[in-house]
């Protein structure tokens, strides 16, 4: 509630000709006495009405009284406590974790290589192991066609050797006709 005497309204487009100053026609008249204690008193209800900047002003005054007295800094408090936590991390628990982090992780490497090895042996033998069975399974088709093919020839054979048989005896039979002939010739 500072309204000064030497406050003059403000000039709006609207404002009505009791708020604006008459213009005098002539420059040497002054204006009435009258007038000029209107306008004072127009200058005090605008800036009790319209004027906001005090109240402000007042409120913020009493936000900052709030927040420093009442409040005792405890915002403050509980930054610096935050900061004292952090650094407190940074310089003594980070390295601390850093140092077991790499302890555990060359044990926990360790152990992954003698698992990466073991498996690999694994997956060698399991290899060799299918490379056999493969082997195996070849052999015994080998075997079985070796088997077939031997059959087939003993049955050649035996079909040779009947035949054989039989041409033996047909010529056996033929020699004997032919003895006969002969002694049968030479008898005459």
């Amino acid at each position: 509630m500072s309204g000064s005497s030497t406050i003059s309204p403000p000039k709006a487009s609207g404002a009505s000709p009791q708020t604006q100053s008459p213009k005098p026609r002539d420059s040497g008249s002054s204006v009435a006495p009258a007038t000029q204690l209107i306008i004072k008193d127009v200058g005090e209800i605008h800036s009790r009405l319209l004027d906001h900047r005090p109240v402000i002003h007042g409120e913020t005054r009493y936000f900052i009284k709030e927040f420093e007295e009442k409040r005792a800094y405890r915002e403050l408090r509980v930054l610096e406590n935050v900061k004292n936590s952090i650094s407190e991390a940074s310089d003594h628990i980070l390295p601390k974790c850093t140092d077991s982090l790499q302890d555990q992780l060359g044990q926990m490497l360790k152990t992954l290589e003698t698992a990466n090895h073991t498996i690999r042996r694994l997956q060698q033998r399991e290899q060799e192991h299918a490379k056999k069975d493969a082997e195996k399974a070849e052999n015994k088709k080998l075997h079985a066609k070796w088997e077939a093919f031997m059959k087939e020839q003993e049955q050649r054979r035996l079909d040779l050797d009947d035949e054989q048989r039989k041409a033996v005896q047909r010529l056996r039979d033929q020699y004997a006709g032919m003895d006969k002939e002969l002694a049968k010739m030479a008898s005459f």
